[in-house]
């Protein structure tokens, strides 16, 4: 679901003015943690009364709180300024094919609570059910007691529309056609503020770029390596924009062809990378059942030869998937999280190393794309929603702000 922004400039209207200077403010403070109200007047071309008084504001408000004196680029003392980590949440969870994970955030990404809850593939109405239970739980947990909850964001397993909030297809469910909030919501009856639905890549790859401060890359793809294979690309704007197209399939890189005539998939095409790279596949070639844990059935049997034959492949195909996405997308960063990865150097080094290989042929030069690895990827996609609340938050047209 995409961010709403504020209206267009309305002549005259002061209170959206006020609303306007103080979403500026706060994202301004939210790159750049620690500026002073100089500083912001400086870099905002605002007078420094306008400053003062929407910084007053966002302190009375519970947004922000004042830390050690600096010396500001205007030579004057003032204090420090960062986003206030004790007086709002931010909920994320996300619908797994086998589990559902669910996190409390503070403004500034850092998780208070979470949760992990394993479950095999149900329907959408049980699977509702399950996770309103869990975010009822989790908001009554004592941490929780005195925030104000801003919202709710949740990560689902494929492309949501870019224009009403429906999963059109989640094949490794057999989901489709899904209002997955229109189920929730009812259960969750306390539940006020921002809610919002994405795919979980695409959530994943917002929430590691807009929770970042200082050196903030110009772009980045997060490639999702589970029971499927998604990819989310976000550019650094303020706030930043997901590539969703047309019908929300922009990042559906699990489902880009590399064996024409291959193996059929679960999306109905023969050939996909997922036929090869996901965990469906790997779980197919070896024999592992669906509820069994992939990664322990692998640690115990890592030196098979059918094993390591099958892994190297994954890897490989994933090696060119990143390839392909280097030369399509050409993000300044790539990251690679999910369940995937904790199979370690026996899937990640062919695939690096192809990727490495191969990166920079095209263009003959020696910069490099960062390639990064996240060990634990298992709340990434619910910190992620998490982070789309806050953006809607801050960008949205409400006067939560």
């Amino acid at each position: 679901m995409s961010i709403v922004h504020l209206p267009p400039h309305r002549t005259g209207d002061l209170h959206y003015l006020k609303r306007l200077n103080r979403s500026s403010i706060l994202e301004m403070i939210r790159q750049t943690p620690g500026l002073t109200r100089a500083d912001i007047a400086n870099r905002a071309q605002l007078t420094k009364a306008t400053v003062g008084n929407s910084v007053q504001t966002l302190l009375s408000q519970g947004w922000l709180s004042e830390g050690e004196l600096h010396k500001s680029s205007g030579g004057r003392p003032g204090r420090a300024l960062h986003l206030n980590d004790e007086h709002f949440a931010l909920l994320g969870a996300e619908v797994g094919v086998h589990g559902l994970r669910l996190v409390a955030c503070t403004l500034s990404g850092r998780i208070i609570e979470s949760h992990h809850e394993q479950a095999l593939p149900t329907s959408p109405e049980a699977t509702a059910q399950a996770m309103a239970q869990l975010l009822n739980e989790l908001k009554a947990r004592p941490s929780m007691a005195d925030r104000d909850c801003l919202g709710i964001g949740i990560a689902l397993p494929g492309p949501v529309d870019p224009v009403t909030p429906v999963l059109r297809l989640a094949p490794n469910l057999n989901w489709q056609d899904v209002r997955f909030l229109d189920l929730i919501r009812p259960l969750v009856p306390e539940a006020k503020g921002i809610w919002l639905m994405d795919n979980e890549a695409k959530s994943a790859a917002f929430g590691e770029l807009y929770f970042r401060t200082g050196n903030i890359p110009e772009s980045l793809a997060y490639v999702s390596l589970g029971t499927g294979i998604g990819g989310g690309v976000v550019t650094g704007q303020s706030p930043p924009q997901l590539s969703r197209g047309l019908q929300g399939l922009a990042g559906e890189i699990g489902h880009t062809v590399l064996q024409p005539g291959g193996q059929y998939c679960h999306c109905g095409n023969r050939g996909c990378v997922e036929t090869i790279a996901s965990g469906w596949a790997i779980r197919a070639a070896l024999g592992i059942a669906e509820d069994t844990d992939l990664v322990e059935a692998i640690s115990t049997r890592q030196n098979d030869e059918d094993v390591q034959y099958v892994l190297r492949r994954a890897g490989e195909t994933l090696g060119v998937l990143l390839l392909n996405l280097h030369h399509t997308q050409n993000t300044a960063e790539i990251v690679l999280g999910g369940s995937l990865v904790q199979l370690g150097s026996a899937l990640l080094t062919p695939a690096q190393n192809y990727f490495e290989a191969n990166q920079n042929r095209l263009l003959g030069t020696a910069k490099k794309v960062r390639l990064r690895v996240i060990k634990d990827a298992t709340f990434v996609a619910a910190r992620g929603a998490a982070a789309q609340v806050l953006a809607a938050v801050i960008h949205g047209s409400n006067d939560l702000v």
